[in-house]
């Protein structure tokens, strides 16, 4: 959706032809919504426009061919990931970028032993990446810095965020900032200092509305009078006590995890969570909406 709307061609390959029809009304489903809210401002104006540019194939010869970009998007198996480049390497142009949407694995983890390596790279978007535009751009050691360079252009000139992970570390960016909020969240819980629907309460009600607006960073910058500087000289010190108690890693099992998944199904129950799923997203596209409203004001 997001490359189509932007002027690309797409043609989708799965090795489950079934998968296909679903895909391509997936998509008509989300641009006609992106549409009615005003929200198809890149090179295609309406959906059925858009549409136009999508294509299936159930031969991944025939989807690659003279493709200049390929996303991969198989799920996050390391033994898998390698299968499936193994594939594209064979099939790869010299001017192709082998792209991954792996949330965890680097690049190196499944390209290192290819024809292809350079041309490999990890761009991990975030869910529904169609509503959130961060995408995580993961080099490794042997891909080429035009790769980088192109791959850093592509998402920014289809209407994503693009940030460079410019050392491959296991999590990348959000997901060892997400965790670290988790892990803290799960200890909390296990210790009885709160319940799971009082952490939700704190990030929705707290932290949530200040990081939709602005990052940590410039929210401690914001809390002192001087500045960033300032804040590490006033908090400096009660940050590192707080932070010396969380050192003790749990396991996410066991009764914490019973406690938090009963905490959660009275809210959500499993049966309507494709429901919640699409709560969420019109909830993500009315803020959506709201940001871009905010942009054109400026």
């Amino acid at each position: 959706m997001i490359f189509c709307k932007a002027g690309y061609s797409v043609c989708l390959y799965d090795n489950v032809a079934e998968q296909l029809p679903s895909a391509v009304s997936n998509i008509r489903t989300l641009l006609l919504d992106f549409e009615s809210k005003g929200l198809l401002t890149g090179a295609m104006k309406t959906a059925d426009e858009a549409m136009t540019l999508v294509s299936t194939s159930t031969s991944l010869a025939e989807a690659m061919q003279g493709a200049m970009f390929l996303q991969e998007n198989a799920p996050e198996s390391l033994d898998l990931k390698k299968k499936i480049f193994a594939q594209l390497n064979e099939l790869a142009s010299e001017d192709i970028i082998l792209s991954s949407s792996s949330s965890c694995l680097y690049p190196s983890l499944f390209t290192k032993d290819l024809k292809h390596k350079a041309q490999c790279i990890v761009s991990h978007p975030v869910n529904p990446p169609y509503l959130v535009p961060l995408v995580e751009v993961v080099p490794s050691a042997d891909t080429k810095q035009e790769v980088v360079d192109r791959t850093m252009a592509l998402m920014k000139e289809i209407g994503q965020a693009p940030v460079l992970v410019r050392k491959e570390v296991n999590g990348f960016l959000l997901n060892r900032l997400q965790y670290a909020v988790l892990m803290e969240a799960w200890r909390l819980v296990e210790d009885g200092v709160c319940t799971p629907e009082d952490i939700d309460t704190t990030m929705t009600e707290g932290l949530g509305l200040r990081y939709s607006l602005i990052g940590p960073f410039q929210t401690i910058h914001l809390n002192a009078p001087k500045g960033v500087k300032d804040y590490c000289e006033r908090y400096g010190k009660n940050i590192e006590t707080v932070c010396n108690d969380q050192q003790n890693v749990r396991a996410f099992s066991g009764d914490t995890a019973n406690q938090v998944h009963e905490a959660m199904c009275k809210q959500m129950p499993v049966e309507s969570l494709e429901e919640a799923r699409n709560h969420r997203d019109r909830r993500l596209a009315a803020l959506a909406v709201h940001k871009k409203n905010e942009a054109l004001k400026k």
